[in-house]
């Protein structure tokens, strides 16, 4: 019998005064800013920060700089299934949702969904699993088959009743570009999202998203100081409304110059060519504290719970699922 895995969906304000729950993941990014002495006042630069990239590229008919706000929710999709004659649940997935308000007319405009991603099983395939596969072998080994249940198991949740309900459009997750590849800017600029860059071969993330059936471009936005890599279903520059892709590039540059400022925070932008390193010298660092060593370790303890929790126990009924799941067309 094919084992039936639906879903919930919960959401938490993500404002100055958000404390993490027990149950959030502790690596999620947010939660990291979220905890210490000076949690309120991480939480409100960031804000605060977010709000004023907005308002600098969403600059017609804002001579003030002041017309938009942008809220943040914290959206928990837990997957529900029966295994051993027994409702189960398990954390899939946290993402943040967008919402845009316009000041001005009182309207309020949906942003996009899928900032900040992160993943439970994410962390067990990174964290877990790769370093368990490589510290037997010669050389650096991905398996043909890394990525699967999870990317598996991420467009079922896209296409569930659950969140078709809850957001009208696919995600968009938007992260850092890779420290692993060399980027090439191109000629080709969207009036938003900025410069285009390409790259002449996926780095191993890019091919773990691309499981997850989603494809990946870059682009250094107006401003911006590096490229961001955005993962998508659709068109990019023509399923998305400005404001929309304006939400998305303010809160994660913002995010990303508070976990990487080397890149993001750089005095420098990037040139034709660019390789981006944490080595460098040359940035900034910003006033929102964040415990980048802390994130790694926990992301190596969350990835252990998984195995023990989800993967291990139910490894065989994951399996099949996984093999009889049917990938949709592109």
């Amino acid at each position: 019998m094919t084992t039936e895995f639906t879903f919930s969906i919960t959401t938490t304000r993500f404002d100055e005064h958000y404390s993490p729950s027990d149950s959030s993941r502790a690596t999620t990014n947010f939660a990291n800013l979220a905890r210490g002495e000076h949690r309120r006042q991480n939480l409100r630069n960031t804000l605060t920060t977010i709000n004023r990239r907005f308002n600098d590229l969403a600059h017609w008919d804002n001579p003030d700089r002041d017309r938009y706000t942008v809220a943040l929710e914290i959206v928990s999709g837990e997957l529900l299934f029966t295994a051993t004659g027994c409702d189960q649940e398990f954390p899939l997935l946290e993402v943040l949702d967008i919402q845009i308000l316009d000041r001005k007319t009182g309207d309020r405009h949906p942003g996009i969904v899928g900032n900040n991603f992160s993943s439970y099983v994410r962390d067990f395939d990174f964290s877990v699993r790769l370093p368990a596969v490589n510290d037997a072998a010669s050389e650096f080994t991905v398996p043909d088959d890394f990525g699967d249940l999870h990317g598996k198991l991420f467009q079922h949740f896209l296409d569930s009743a659950a969140y078709r309900e809850r957001f009208q459009a696919a995600p968009v997750v938007c992260i850092s570009v890779s420290t692993s590849r060399t980027y090439h800017r191109t000629e080709n600029h969207h009036p938003i999202l900025g410069v285009e860059y390409q790259q002449d071969e996926y780095s191993l993330t890019d091919d773990y998203f691309g499981k997850m059936g989603l494809q990946v471009r870059y682009f250094m936005p107006p401003g911006g100081v590096a490229p961001l890599a955005f993962y998508f279903r659709g068109d990019l520059l023509n399923d998305y409304s400005n404001l929309q892709l304006i939400g998305t590039i303010s809160t994660m540059e913002t995010f990303q110059r508070i976990y990487r400022p080397e890149i993001y925070n750089a005095h420098v932008a990037a040139d034709k060519t660019y390789r981006p390193t944490l080595k460098r010298q040359d940035f900034s660092e910003t006033p929102i504290a964040y415990d980048r060593a802390e994130r790694s370790q926990l992301a190596i303890k969350q990835g252990k719970y998984t195995a023990k929790a989800f993967v291990n126990p139910h490894r065989e009924m994951l399996e099949q699922w996984a093999a009889n799941y049917p990938i949709p067309a592109a």
